[in-house]
């Protein structure tokens, strides 16, 4: 049930290179997170360079123009090792299928009860019912 957002600089990627992006993480998310077939909510937003700030060396990391920013918000059900293991198979996949520096993966995950989902229909999907009292 993750909901991913891609933030990147307006003009850095051809549709087939955004193509790409969302098939890398998606396939990263369903190997690595066991997210199942169709569980795919992705979003792409473009910003003009004054709209896209950050630190170019916080963490004594050398970012370029090329950064993409990736947000993933996702239920609370996963151990420390599953997110390492996540991170890291999302730089692969990047910087095999994109050529693109894993400097300029920056990957932030935002965790989540499992109530506080809607798929549809206004209904909270995963939450707990409460037992009935006799």
């Amino acid at each position: 049930m993750p909901f991913t957002q891609i933030s990147i600089r307006k003009g850095s990627k051809t549709e087939a290179q955004k193509t790409t992006l969302f098939n890398e993480i998606y396939q990263a998310m369903r190997e690595t997170f066991d997210v199942p077939e169709d569980d795919r909510f992705m979003t792409l937003s473009e910003h003009r360079a004054e709209d896209f700030v950050f630190g170019r060396h916080y963490m004594d990391i050398a970012r370029s123009d090329d950064l993409i920013l990736i947000q993933l918000t996702v239920s609370d059900t996963r151990t420390t090792e599953q997110k390492k293991t996540l991170f890291r198979r999302i730089a692969q996949g990047l910087v095999k299928e994109l050529g693109i520096r894993p400097e300029d993966i920056f990957i932030n995950l935002v965790e989540t009860k499992m109530e506080n989902w809607s798929f549809g229909h206004g209904i909270a999907q995963h939450a707990k019912r409460a037992p009935v009292l006799a």
